[in-house]
């Protein structure tokens, strides 16, 4: 799954027909079911408490919390039976019952063996309406001459979401057998499960049924056993609507399934296309689809190449939704996304959105091989099948498109952010214990960027210290081939090539940088040699509570290199060692992690600090880019973390009127951005703007001149970042000439709003300065061209445009729109929500507006969602007060009872956050006043 870490596309399953047009895809996972049904059924929520149940069937309280007694009250399923075959027949109503809902019917067979014996079946159903057989609630029969006890009880036990069915006697170990369920649920507007989503098309509404298993959300679609290593063959059968085609993982020939796979990657699609790419019916006839198609068999072949191994499976179907929670998710062979994950248009789109389509659509294949053909066992080693895709994402966007440098990328879209997150104490490993991942909500906190990131960050360090070539070959290792993952695979292939020359074995080296949360600060003392490590913290009064197997130190892989360029490598193996190599002489500099390879900081002492920042003065194009990004994001972090001064930190910057790339520029905007968070309602604001100012003017007039006045667009691809990156801090810091460049434009666009002659790379910016300008006009035009957009992207660039007015009457009036599915839809709310609170006058109207909905947004917008970590993240991120900290603990006490959901440790994260800001801008403020003021009064040169 790709989930959203900018608010920008992820997945989607559409669906045209004719004049109606209903598209239906089916992803195993499935609707919630409320009081009114076209089917009455009694209550079957709790074991019925009946004189003829058997002595097993009673509750008793149990013994412990942690391990209760009762098998249904634990989270993990028994291992005594084990699924073969699913056999499901669904049927979604795509218009409302006579009480106004929508609802679908089904029924399912599943056929298991029964590893143990045992009198107990226990299988996952949650908000399944369920049908009464004799007043049971399965039917149960037996294969191959194996004898069938009776059913004794039934009940669904909903704390833990299972059909719990008791029998008269014990099944047979090695027999097998199979149960029968009936079923009605909702078809609800939840993005999750089998849920419904809906769109206007020709002044039409048309409603797509449609489906989001992972991480535990089948059980909602059909009663299943839910867990990731219960691999099973599905054949499902889908009633759908007279002139729409049903589509499912495996080819639609009526010849049984044999591909093995589990709950959460089962889907099925009703549509009218033949294609691979599927979407609703005017994006594929505007040709939408056609860069997605042209790119992913490029990047499949890349796959095969890679993996040594070829494509699974007989298709490769792609769908574009409406309506998606996530990011992708790679149900097999019929992957969904978000439109503006799978969608682009080049006349729309910029190259910011193709960018994200090629990349997301290289994360999803990726997964076609590791995650669904070699899977891990438990959510609680989510990180190797996601932090893997992540990372070869990049490798096969690469492939498709070679000119974008894209590997290089890697470093600020993931490693960079992630690190922050990762320097907190409340922060966690890669890998957890499978007893403490137990209840939905704790899976699904797991899909975070320490998941994502940091385990793409990881496996980039261990690709780069074994070299990529043994990398993939130990992917293709027998061991892997054979649904396992494990670090022998990788030693296995470095014991045939000794020329890298590793200290330790493959595990040992990776189980320090997984088994144990967050990453070391090096320090190089350059007169000396002397190398140490250490936990870095940005708040080092941040007390850490979680143990660690290795006292947090890691076996740290130092590349470095002296003035001359010559890169060696060097091995930390222990807190503090030396190495005489690394001193150097009067006018040299060292500079450690070349291209930041590793995931660890680097500090030095003070002398090569001053060298560094010397000759980035002087021959900045003589340190690599990444190293040039990778000096200030250090800078600003160890800082933070009271290892350097605030001072040196900001000296980085002094340089950048004379840097025209994009990777130290988004690197200072980025570290820039937390100067603001924590400034802009202060006296600091006007000399740091003014300051920004005189660094970002030269970059500004630099493209002005590249595109000859804005005639023209850069050719290479951070170029085009980086020229908005010139525009968007130029607006935001008064720069002569360029709100009137922005505006100008808009209004152009406003007098003729079917002629936007805006190009797609400046959109975004330019929406969002000249809706910052201007008033009500200006938003109420920007809100009517959203509404009306027919290109996801572009409605994106829209929505977070809006977010820019100073206006709080408008800012509060589009909080209120973040309520009605009709205005924003529930895929967007959260993250409109967070565009609010960046603004800093949205921000305290966010935050209002978050604890007076709280309830409403967590029940009605899914609190066990994966976007509201990052809801709690987003309006947060500005606190820096003793007021505002106090105000987050009460909005915890307020609603204790109720939780937070996939948003709790989030939450912990979030007060420790605030707590760190409180202490930076007591310690700070001053010094950081009184040298922007005095840069701000010395000339430029």
């Amino acid at each position: 799954m790709f989930y959203i870490s900018k608010a920008v596309a992820v997945i989607a399953v559409v669906a045209a027909v004719g004049a109606v047009a209903t598209i239906i895809a089916l992803s195993v996972v499935y609707a919630q079911e409320k009081a009114k049904n076209e089917v009455t059924a009694p209550s079957t929520t709790g074991p019925p408490a009946t004189t003829g149940s058997p002595a097993t069937t009673g509750l008793p309280a149990t013994t412990t919390p942690s391990i209760p007694k009762e098998p249904w009250k634990r989270y993990r399923l028994p291992d005594s039976l084990a699924p073969i075959s699913y056999n499901v027949t669904l049927w979604p109503r795509l218009e409302p019952n006579k009480g106004g809902l929508y609802i679908f019917t089904g029924h399912s067979v599943v056929v298991f063996t029964c590893v143990k014996e045992t009198d107990l079946i226990i299988i996952h159903s949650n908000k399944l309406n369920l049908t009464r057989f004799q007043d049971h609630l399965a039917k149960l029969s037996g294969l191959d001459g194996a004898t069938v006890p009776s059913v004794s009880n039934s009940w669904l036990e909903e704390p833990t979401q299972y059909l719990v069915v008791q029998l008269s006697s014990k099944l047979q170990a090695g027999k097998s057998y199979e149960l029968y369920t009936e079923f009605v649920g909702e078809l609800a507007d939840d993005l999750g499960g089998f849920y419904r989503s809906e769109y206007m098309e020709d002044r039409v509404k048309k409603v797509v049924a449609t489906t989001q298993m992972q991480p535990t959300d089948a059980r909602k679609a059909f009663p299943c056993f839910d867990e990731p290593a219960m691999k099973a063959i599905f054949h499902m059968t889908l009633i759908h609507p007279v002139g729409t085609v049903a589509l499912a993982n495996a080819m639609n020939y009526g010849e049984p399934n044999s591909d093995v796979t589990n709950t959460l990657l089962i889907i099925t699609v009703v549509s009218v296309q033949q294609n691979i790419i599927w979407a609703r019916r005017k994006a594929i006839e505007e040709g939408q689809g056609d860069y997605a198609l042209n790119k992913t068999g490029p990047i499949l072949t890349f796959f095969e190449k890679y993996y040594n191994s070829p494509y699974p499976l007989e298709k490769s179907d792609q769908i574009a939704l409406p309506d998606f929670s996530a990011g992708a998710m790679e149900n097999w062979g019929l992957i969904t996304y978000r439109e503006t994950a799978l969608l682009y248009n080049p006349d729309m789109s910029s190259n910011g959105d193709k960018e994200w389509v090629a990349t997301v659509i290289s994360h999803e294949l990726a997964h076609m091989w590791f995650g669904n053909l070699v899977t891990m066992k438990w959510w609680n080693d989510l990180w190797l099948n996601e932090g893997f895709a992540t990372y070869v994402s990049y490798l096969g966007a690469n492939s498709a498109e070679p000119d974008w440098n894209i590997k290089d990328l890697i470093v600020l879209n993931e490693v960079h952010g992630v690190m922050a997150v990762d320097a907190l104490a409340s922060s966690h490993p890669l890998s957890s214990k499978e007893e403490d991942i137990q209840k939905p909500e704790q899976i699904s906190e797991l899909f975070d960027s320490i998941t994502y990131s940091k385990g793409a960050a990881v496996l980039r360090m261990l690709s780069e210290f074994i070299t990529e070539a043994v990398f993939s070959r130990g992917l293709s290792y027998p061991s892997i081939t054979l649904s396992l993952f494990k670090w022998s695979s990788f030693q296995a292939v470095n014991a045939t090539t000794p020329s890298l020359g590793l200290p330790e074995s493959v595990e040992d080296i990776m189980n320090r940088w997984i088994l144990q949360m967050g990453f070391p600060v090096v320090t190089i003392d350059t007169k000396t040699g002397r190398v140490s490590q250490k936990h870095f913290l940005l708040d080092p009064d941040s007390v850490v509570e979680r143990p660690s197997p290795y006292s947090y130190e890691w076996f740290v892989p130092i590349t470095w290199a002296k003035a001359d360029g010559v890169e060696q490598q060097y091995w930390l193996l222990k807190k503090e060692d030396t190495n005489t190599k690394m001193t150097i002489g009067t006018g040299e500099w060292l500079l450690a992690n070349i291209n930041m390879t590793g995931f660890y900081r680097v500090n030095y002492d003070s002398e090569n600090w001053e060298r560094l920042l010397t000759k980035l003065s002087s021959q900045h194009q003589d340190i690599p880019v990444i190293n040039r990004a990778q000096i200030i994001d250090d800078a600003f972090n160890l800082a933070r973390a009271k290892a350097v001064s605030t001072i040196l930190a900001l000296k980085t910057t002094k340089y950048l009127f004379r840097e025209v790339e994009y990777m130290p520029w988004q690197t200072a905007s980025r570290n820039l951005d937390y100067f603001f968070l924590m400034f802009d309602r202060s006296e600091v604001y006007g000399p740091m703007q003014a300051y920004i100012k005189k660094q970002i003017t030269p970059l500004f007039n630099y493209f002005k001149e590249l595109t000859l006045n804005w005639t023209k667009i850069p050719d290479g691809h951070t170029d085009q970042y980086n020229q908005v990156n010139a525009i968007s801090m130029a607006c935001s810091t008064g720069v002569e000439g360029c709100e009137e460049l922005t505006t100008g434009w808009f209004r152009a666009w406003m007098k003729d709003p079917t002629n936007n002659l805006i190009n797609a790379n400046l959109r975004s910016t330019v929406y969002c300065s000249a809706i910052a300008a201007g008033g009500v006009d200006e938003w109420d035009f920007a809100w009517s061209m959203y509404k009306n957009a027919t290109i996801a992207s572009e409605a994106d660039k829209l929505m977070y445009a809006l977010s820019c007015t100073k206006q709080p009457w408008l800012l509060n009036r589009y909080l209120e729109y973040c309520l009605d599915p009709e205005m924003i839809r529930k895929q967007d709310a959260t993250s409109t929500i967070v565009y609010i609170a960046s603004n800093a006058i949205g921000q305290p109207l966010a935050w209002d507006f978050i604890r007076a909905n709280w309830n409403h947004l967590f029940n009605d917008y899914g609190g066990g969602s994966f976007s509201f970590g990052r809801l709690i993240n987003g309006v947060t991120k500005r606190f820096s007060t003793e007021f505002e900290y106090k105000q987050l603990q009460q909005f915890k006490e307020d609603h204790v009872e109720g939780g937070f959901g996939s948003a709790t440790m989030a939450l912990e994260q979030a007060l420790e956050r605030t707590k760190a800001n409180i202490n930076w801008v007591s310690l700070n403020k001053e010094q950081v006043l009184a040298w922007f003021t005095n840069e701000t009064a010395s000339p430029v040169y």
